[in-house]
């Protein structure tokens, strides 16, 4: 069964299967220990180290290994603003950065500090200048992922910074989903990612901290990892993460890139989809992307349907969007960009997929996205097939559904008032406001705006054709 969600979790790499099972006899001791299994673990974890830190970009000592890449990233954004505190109480990040920045930003907020974020283009980008106009005196620590976890779209890092430097103050990048594929350049001051991600083993994060960034790790301090990652470590697990790294690395450049390989499949998906699908959006930056992550939405289809028929059809993929989750609100990220949320894919290939999967994935999708369809009924384009629309404005009562339906009834409407006319959707479903504007970009409908309602929220569109 063909396994498309790389970007939650890659299957472990065959390196670093090899390197766990040899590690598993050779590096269960403590390496504090002065003894011979203590000394043979110790030399496991210093070459662990040493080949993270080539790959990452920094040096050994600046590098240490955590139980989780969530936690690298808690430890590095309160360890930093601990260490700035004189300085100020600003957090200053992008839109769209992974939930764990902002679970840390709300507690930091909770604290009596400050948060706030800078937006994004419909790619999902930043611009830099924003970034660095939002360096603003008492900023204690800026986070920007190095790229993004649901669409893909890399981040100007190192024009960023660049601009942190300028302004004094420490950048702190999450290169989880990135890192697999090359270091992150620029002046960063720390650095976050996750094993995983990269066909390591779960369980094993990594912080780097430049010298010369000010650092003060909270919590009790143990004498592991230079104070900033308590416990007994993974090192099995450490071991095999760091040798899956390398690997990556050593690829980098070859016949064997796999970056450059899964570059083509996605290309041929982001070309594809669009030709096979009607009314999809394929969603991100396309050039400054990840080389193996495509993200798409469908108009008019359950995003949590699609995903079980595909589930049934052999393909595993995930979502960002809110219809495929247990919470009722939108994804952050798209509601960010502005684009669609509803029968959002992504796809993000692991290490290894065959063409001939992708192939399949593209001859199974148009069937799997018209079955859905039909169970909802696809509105026809504004006019196709009707007289000509007498009406000059429609009210929609889309109360207590959930999405796409308010978004189907809307469509439904728009075809029976005229040219200049306005059809109004009462919606209390919270998605309603990132879908509906995100239709009207992209069936050329104008967007006039919302107003609270009786119940709910009324959206307005105007019919331009």
């Amino acid at each position: 069964m063909p396994y498309f969600d790389a970007a939650s979790a890659a299957p472990l790499h065959p390196v670093a299967r090899e390197a766990l099972l040899a590690s598993l006899d050779e590096g269960w001791a403590d390496p504090a220990r002065l003894y011979r299994e203590g000394r043979r673990a110790r030399l496991l974890l210093d070459a662990a180290r040493e080949a993270a830190a080539e790959a990452v970009g920094c040096r050994p000592d600046e590098l240490v290994f955590t139980p989780s890449g969530t936690q690298a990233v808690h430890s590095g954004i309160f360890g930093a603003l601990a260490a700035r505190r004189r300085v100020g109480r600003r957090l200053l990040h992008s839109a769209v950065e992974h939930s764990s920045v902002l679970h840390a930003a709300e507690v930091h907020e909770a604290a009596g500090g400050t948060a706030a974020a800078v937006g994004v283009d419909r790619t999902g980008r930043i611009a830099a200048g924003d970034f660095g106009a939002a360096l603003l005196p008492g900023t204690a620590l800026a986070c920007l992922q190095s790229a993004n976890h649901e669409v893909g779209t890399e981040q100007p890092v190192e024009e960023v910074a660049e601009l942190c430097q300028e302004a004094g103050v420490p950048l702190l990048v999450d290169a989880a989903q990135s890192l697999p594929w090359g270091p992150v350049p620029g002046a960063w001051s720390l650095m976050a990612a996750s094993a995983h991600k990269w066909g390591g083993p779960p369980g094993v994060g990594l912080l780097a901290i430049r010298k010369g960034t000010r650092f003060a790790p909270q919590g009790p301090l143990d004498e592991r990892e230079s104070g900033r990652a308590p416990g007994f470590g993974n090192l099995p697990a450490i071991v095999a993460a760091a040798a899956a790294l390398r690997a990556l690395r050593v690829e980098a450049g070859t016949e064997r890139d796999e970056a450059a390989r899964l570059r083509g499949l996605v290309e041929r998906i982001r070309a594809r989809v669009p030709e096979l699908v009607p009314d999809v959006e394929v969603v991100g930056d396309p050039e400054h992307r990840l080389p193996h992550l495509v993200t798409f939405s469908c108009l008019y289809v359950d995003g949590e349907i699609l995903l079980q028929e595909l589930d049934r059809a052999g393909f595993s993929v995930s979502s960002g969007s809110s219809c495929t989750s247990s919470t009722l609100t939108p994804s952050h990220v798209l509601r960010a960009m502005g684009v669609l949320s509803e029968g959002n894919v992504r796809v993000s290939l692991p290490y290894g997929t065959p063409e001939a999967d992708v192939e399949r994935f593209l001859e199974v999708l148009p069937g799997t996205v018209r079955s859905v369809r039909e169970r909802l009924g696809v509105p026809a384009p504004a006019g196709a097939g009707e007289s000509v629309a007498e009406e000059s404005a429609l009210v929609v009562d889309a109360l207590g559904e959930r999405c796409p339906v308010p978004v189907i009834e809307l469509g439904r409407a728009i075809g029976r008032v005229r040219v200049g006319g306005t059809v109004t959707v009462l919606s209390d479903d919270e998605v309603s406001a990132v879908d509906i504007p995100a239709w009207c970009w992209t069936q050329k409908q104008e967007y006039v705006g919302q107003e609270a309602a009786d119940q709910g929220v009324a959206y307005v569109v105007r019919r331009s054709v």
